[in-house]
């Protein structure tokens, strides 16, 4: 596939996919056959695939969203049509001229860009604009869910001082229902934050040797940011914002956005029984900035973006308030654009250590921060996988998470027992990695999730 005369590769077609399952069924559909109609032009793809009914799935991509439609059934983005279409597009190196675009294309193209007249492929009419927000009213409507978030607050300060009163031990006796009937009442608050803190101290109980301590921890965690929300009109203004964040307050996104070329770092999702969580990193090559973009998708449906990890994309980022800065939303179009695709600035294991520990200083808690780590080797030691500095002076530990992902060997194949560069996830349970680069290949980024 070629968009604005950069040509994407199949391992960066292959990482948008969704799961294991559609990255496998897109690989069939990259060929030829089960095509007709296929063509390009101005920066999107589309075609005609053979399915198990009489007609055809019309298929279509805007490159420059990337965004995907289709008539099939799936419920993943990308489906593994708009996959296979990629996967033939970026094979076919003969073809030179654009096309003309058919009608059922072109209208859902037009409505992606602006046209609010055209028909969504595979959708009905577009739905009629909204009215304009009343100020008032959302003021009136901030006001009570504040109030309820305050109550429960309270609530859940009350909990965590009868759970010390009685001892850490009642924890593991009362079980988990009390945890979560505590977290319903969190959520009825209209804070979710707080409720999924609340899920996370009741796993806690009984999940190994330590648990009291981890326990106790977490306790203090959540009862300072109850306590930082009771006495948020008290605090400085960005550790304000990140405490509303952190309850599930999130702020309307505003100040300018930033314009630069992003390289695609890295993108995993994670889930749970209600939504499916995908974390984006990119990195600005002008603002030196890593920005976080998070997508999401409900009952069982995969987050809708998707973004090629190695690419360099032209976009805008706008920041969110908080959290030390790093969540982004994007802004409609992302343009794969010809530029250096070398990893960010980093530095030893000490400047990561660093790194993470003045982003606690601004919020308290953050699990973990990206960071960059130049000239490490991975390493077995006496408590599993590590990355040490080349000298071997300081080292840090592999999550256990990390430890038992097959991205671990790919990331030891690439050293070959010699340094390399590793951008990853710096926390208190130790360094995720997620992507490398060798000093064989420094603008070549391989993914490790």
């Amino acid at each position: 596939m070629n968009a604005m005369g950069v040509r994407w590769t199949a391992e960066q077609v292959l990482a948008l996919a969704p799961d294991d399952a559609s990255r496998g069924a897109g690989s069939r559909l990259g060929t030829p056959g089960p095509w007709s109609g296929t063509g390009r032009a101005g920066g999107a793809v589309w075609g005609l695939c053979k399915g198990s009914g009489g007609a055809p799935y019309r298929t279509v991509v805007d490159t420059t969203g990337p965004a995907y439609a289709c008539t099939c059934p799936s419920r993943k983005f990308p489906c593994k049509h708009a996959l296979g279409l990629l996967l033939l597009q970026t094979a076919n190196t003969t073809a030179a001229g654009e096309t003309a675009v058919p009608d059922w294309a072109e209208q859902w193209l037009a409505r992606r860009r602006g046209d609010d007249g055209a028909t969504p492929l595979g959708e009905g009419t577009g739905a009629a604009a909204s009215a304009p927000a009343d100020p008032e009213a959302a003021r009136r409507r901030a006001e009570r869910r504040a109030a309820r978030i305050t109550t429960g607050a309270r609530e859940l300060e009350q909990r965590l001082a009868d759970l010390l009163r009685g001892g850490l031990a009642t924890a593991e006796q009362a079980g988990y229902g009390l945890w979560e009937e505590t977290a319903a009442r969190m959520v009825d608050a209209q804070a979710p934050g707080l409720a999924g803190r609340v899920r996370e101290l009741g796993s806690i109980p009984g999940s190994g040797p330590g648990w009291p301590v981890r326990l106790l921890e977490e306790c203090a965690l959540t009862h300072l940011l109850d306590r930082a929300w009771l006495t948020a009109d008290r605090l400085p203004d960005p550790f304000a914002a990140t405490v509303r964040t952190r309850v599930g307050l999130h702020p309307a996104v505003e100040g300018p956005p930033v314009r630069d070329h992003w390289l695609v770092l890295a993108q995993y999702d994670s889930a749970d029984a209600r939504l499916t969580t995908r974390r984006i990193w990119l990195h600005g090559a002008a603002s030196r900035r890593t920005a976080l973009v998070l997508s999401f998708g409900a009952g069982g449906r995969a987050p809708a973006l998707a973004l090629p990890v190695g690419a360099v994309l032209d976009g805008e980022l706008t920041p969110h308030p908080g959290s030390g800065g790093l969540r982004a939303e994007p802004g409609e179009q992302f343009v794969p654009v010809a530029g250096p695709a070398s990893p960010p600035p980093g530095g030893p294991v000490d400047d990561a250590l660093g790194a993470y520990g003045r982003a606690l200083r601004d919020d308290p808690w953050l699990d973990s921060w990206p960071v960059t780590l130049r000239q490490v080797v991975p390493s077995r030691a006496e408590y599993g996988w590590q990355l040490a500095d080349a000298d071997g002076r300081e080292a840090l530990p592999l999550t256990p998470a990390a430890q038992s992902r097959p991205g671990l060997w790919r990331l030891v194949a690439l050293s070959g027992g010699g340094p390399l560069t590793v951008f990853g996830e710096c926390g208190h349970r130790g360094f995720t990695p997620l992507a490398a680069w060798s000093p064989e290949a420094p603008d070549e980024t391989v993914p490790l999730v």
